[in-house]
């Protein structure tokens, strides 16, 4: 579904990705993993056309790199960034409703994702339904972000570090998430420093360091590498 091949990407005149080569299949979640600074974060926008690249993104065979991100998002990728981006004066079901994609875009397919999913995965959402967005704690927020992706429908979701700072009940509550993601065919791109629920969930996992892909196996084989994870990985 996406494929990556020699992408570079920068910043101004820095040069952060250096020839990153990936795919990631149909109802796939692979996890990106790296230190802070590896270029985990870099490559997601660079697909979402939010840096500046060069090389090749392919999305279903077809280029889009040097596209805008909302043109990225009608050709189902959704992108959910670390720093959550709610509406904090609209209500989490307000919020959930600007995710959702337009009859004129959908045309005849029925929404894979209602809001009654939202609030059976994460309850408290449900809960605070009518509440400005704004008050909600982190991880309400960022519950709230993962539904609002979702109700664009998209078929490969990326994900950057949806667990940092969250307490470990709702950790579990995004794990759950992911795996029903999986359940229902949507691939997912996951930037995650816990090594634990990127074994837990994933079918590949890939290492970054300086800007490149340095490793890529299953989770048992990234497990069984202590190499790879004390040079890229351990702090």
């Amino acid at each position: 579904m996406l494929k990556l091949d020699q992408l570079n990407a920068f910043y101004g005149k820095s040069h952060v990705l250096h020839g990153v080569t990936f795919n990631v299949g149909p109802g796939e979640i692979v996890s990106l993993l790296g230190r802070n600074g590896s270029g985990r974060s870099t490559t997601i926008k660079a697909i979402m056309g939010l840096v500046d690249g060069a090389g090749s993104v392919a999305w279903r065979g077809q280029p889009i790199l040097g596209k805008k991100a909302f043109e990225i998002a009608h050709l189902g990728l959704g992108y959910v960034p670390e720093n959550r981006d709610i509406f904090p004066k609209l209500t989490v079901h307000q919020n959930l409703m600007l995710g959702q994609k337009s009859q004129a875009l959908r045309g005849k397919q029925k929404p894979r994702w209602s809001f009654d999913d939202m609030y059976r995965m994460f309850p408290r959402l449900k809960e605070r339904q009518h509440t400005e967005a704004g008050v909600l704690s982190g991880g309400e927020q960022q519950m709230l972000t993962l539904c609002r992706t979702l109700m664009g429908d998209p078929d490969l979701i990326m994900i950057d570090e949806p667990t940092e700072g969250l307490a470990p009940k709702i950790v579990e509550l995004v794990a759950d998430y992911l795996r029903e993601l999986k359940r229902r065919g949507v691939s997912v791109l996951l930037v995650e420093q816990k090594l634990t629920i990127a074994l837990q969930v994933s079918e590949r996992c890939l290492v970054m360091g300086h800007g490149q892909i340095v490793f890529e196996g299953t989770p048992s084989q990234l497990k069984a590498s202590a190499e790879v994870r004390k040079e890229w990985l351990e702090v």
